[in-house]
């Protein structure tokens, strides 16, 4: 007997880090599911894949002993084998304790765990659920997505042997497997982001936002929507993301859009669209939606508020524009930067230059990110207060790198209070990936008016770039100074005052005929909300009416629809008010009221959620103004960098089409839930 235990028993302090796993097709008992085979110089080891109990795995001992082991496993573990659920009690026979998972408040674990222990002398035997095979596997999928992993990564050996080790139970899967539960996790998120666009109050706006590829052939159209959901929440969520084929024209990728914007079935809920208007997506392509929803009335004011531009891409324009002026000396600066910082006897010798010249500075030289402009910025901002050492080090070292002259230096000075202004509004507009429309109105004004004075620098070299940058923001301003005001107007601490205060300082005499197009577009956009409030109505009568009497005998609700807009324009235009009744709109009530005081912490977005009862149908308009996109830089990162096209992941973007645009939507719906809980 003691000859048997020494054949089948392998002691566990052997060495095994080298050991090599056989894998063979001879191995046909079932037994060999639970154990790992493997090799150590001229011996067969078999390890449990539960207990990791160490046996003989040599052809001679035979599979009996690993059978019965197995028996003797598994009845201690009672079919699970996860042995960190194991623990050890008091020595009390037939007493029962339960144990609660400390991690049941995470959704997202494989299981909610409860088990119960009975200790008998030296056995413990473990009750617990079994293991969830489909909900490990879309936990899985569920990281992969949330995290950008590769699908591959299922397949690596790594992380076979991770989960192997981990929870010898769960089936391992392939990459056609998990790309499935992707797809199938897509699915189900794309039903309920689809219930919860069908259930929204308002309207929505999108931004279209081109990425690139594997190379700078391969383009890729992301469609986002942005609106305030029903508890006054801006939101942002990724509809879309498809590939652009370079043959399509500008009619095709416009019709591209409306058919996806249709699917969704949005199209009739449209407000604004905000794009960059860079190539493939043309001004055109635009122009082109616009039409194409106006001509079924689809879009307030005629669309005149509905083609919107990005306001971080004119501002990046703008400060690689002042960089590209001056760039041979900017390189100047960097180079000598670089000379300074290449040996320490040479910062030594530059830092006495700075104490001569009395050029000290709290902020150390640095080495600028050529793809980010913010840090250019900062380079130079640094060197110029530095800039007398500069003069000194060309003076006493032959071998220093040549440095600007003094008339650079100066211009450089300019450039550099241009950029920081750039990087203040930037910074402005991307603290918050969602920000409300009414925050860009100021910020946007007060480069308005720096860019004014710039114009009027008598050096011709500022002067002349300052002009070419105004033409660019001009293009910006003519574009959407309409929808910016509206939104400014519709913030209770400013209301037309920041109207009324900016626009003589643009426009001098010609202020007052500028005011009032912004006061005929906001009454308009009013009117047509009273209006589409009294349509609202009618549409909740119809329905309480097909409910409760059928519908035979009636007409469907988009006829009735159509038959009644222009009388329930009659009924706005004609109705008169009774005595005593305050004949006020909403929109002129609102204007005539003080400004609410200005606070740090004030937010508009609860302001109008409070006032909604007060003001019912403007705060309607107030939720579909605030949500426009004046911004589709989803991160400060972003919005500095020199090419603000954003990348599909190296370990995406060779995949199938539409299981890319199922990972990058999903992604993004997962991320927005968690970020929301």
């Amino acid at each position: 007997m003691k000859r048997r235990q020494k054949k089948v028993m392998i002691s566990n302090e052997m060495d095994l880090s080298d050991a090599v796993i056989v894998k063979s097709g001879r191995l046909k008992s079932v037994v060999w599911n639970d154990f790992d085979r493997v090799k150590k110089g001229e011996t067969y080891v078999a390890i449990c894949r539960h207990c990791k109990k160490r046996l003989s795995g040599s052809s001679a001992s035979g599979t009996s002993h690993l059978r019965n082991h197995l028996i003797r496993c598994k009845r201690r573990i009672n079919g699970n084998g996860v042995a960190q659920y194991f623990v050890k009690g008091k020595k009390k026979e037939g007493r029962a304790v339960e144990i609660s998972n400390e991690r049941k408040k995470d959704e997202e674990q494989l299981s909610v765990v409860n088990v119960r222990y009975e200790h008998d002398d030296d056995v413990v035997t473990g009750v617990c659920a079994g293991l969830d095979q489909r909900r490990s596997r879309f936990d899985l999928a569920r990281m992969i997505i949330l995290h950008g992993y590769p699908l591959s990564m299922v397949e690596d050996v790594g992380f076979r042997m991770f989960i192997r080790n981990l929870q010898p139970l769960f089936d391992l899967v392939a990459f056609e497997r998990v790309e499935s539960d992707c797809m199938e996790i897509y699915a189900k998120e794309k039903h309920k982001m689809f219930e919860a666009l069908d259930k929204l109050p308002g309207k929505i706006s999108i931004s279209v936002d081109v990425w690139s590829g594997s190379d700078d052939t391969d383009e890729f159209l992301c469609l986002a929507a942005h609106y305030i959901d029903e508890t006054w929440e801006l939101k942002k969520r990724v509809l879309n993301f498809f590939v652009v084929d370079p043959s399509h024209t500008g009619e095709m990728l416009a019709e591209l859009i409306i058919t996806c914007l249709m699917e969704w079935d949005i199209d009739r809920k449209l407000f604004s669209m905000a794009s960059s208007h860079s190539p493939p997506f043309g001004e055109n392509v635009a122009n082109k939606i616009r039409d194409r929803l106006s001509q079924n009335k689809f879009l307030y004011c005629n669309g005149q508020l509905f083609d919107v531009s990005c306001g971080v891409n004119v501002i990046n324009q703008m400060a690689q524009d002042s960089l590209q002026t001056c760039c041979d000396t900017i390189n100047m600066v960097r180079e000598s930067i670089r000379y300074v910082k290449s040996s320490e006897s040479i910062q030594e010798r530059f830092n006495q230059w700075t104490v001569e010249a009395e050029a000290e500075s709290e902020r150390n030289l640095c080495i600028d990110d050529p793809v980010r402009w913010d840090t250019t910025c900062t380079m130079l901002e640094i060197a110029l207060e530095q800039k007398s050492a500069f003069s000194l080090m060309n003076e006493h070292d032959p071998d220093s790198v040549l440095c600007p002259s003094d008339l650079e230096w100066e211009r450089l000075e300019t450039i550099v209070e241009f950029l920081k202004v750039f990087v203040d509004v930037t910074d402005a507009f991307t603290k918050n990936s969602c920000l409300p429309a009414n925050i860009y109105f100021r910020e946007i004004c007060d480069l308005h008016l720096r860019l004014i004075e710039w114009c009027k620098n008598p050096d011709d070299f500022i002067s002349s770039l300052a002009v070419n940058m105004r033409k660019k923001f001009d293009d910006f301003w003519d574009k959407n100074n309409l929808v910016l005001a509206i939104a400014t107007i519709l913030d209770p601490r400013f209301k037309m005052k920041l109207v009324e205060y900016y626009y003589p300082l643009f426009y001098d005499t010609s202020a007052s005929e500028f005011i009032e197009d912004v006061v005929e577009c906001i009454k308009a956009l009013y009117d047509e909300h009273s209006i589409g409030s009294l349509l609202a109505s009618s549409d909740q009568t119809l329905d309480w009416r097909n409910h409760h009497h059928g519908s035979n005998g009636v007409r469907h609700g988009k006829e009735l629809d159509d038959r009644f807009i222009e009388f329930d324009r009659y009924i706005n235009n004609t109705t008169t008010t009774t005595p005593g009744h305050d004949p006020k709109s909403d929109l002129e009530k609102y204007l005539e009221e003080p400004l609410f005081p200005r606070n740090s912490d004030f937010d508009i977005l609860n302001w109008w959620k409070v006032h909604t009862p007060k003001y019912p149908i403007l705060s309607m308009m107030a939720r579909n103004v605030l949500a426009v996109p004046m911004s589709n830089v989803s991160s400060e990162g972003d919005a500095f960098e020199t090419c603000q096209r954003r990348q599909v992941s190296e370990t995406w973007r060779s995949l199938r089409p539409s299981t890319v645009q199922a990972l990058m939507c999903a992604q993004d719906w997962i991320q927005s839930e968690l970020e929301s809980s």
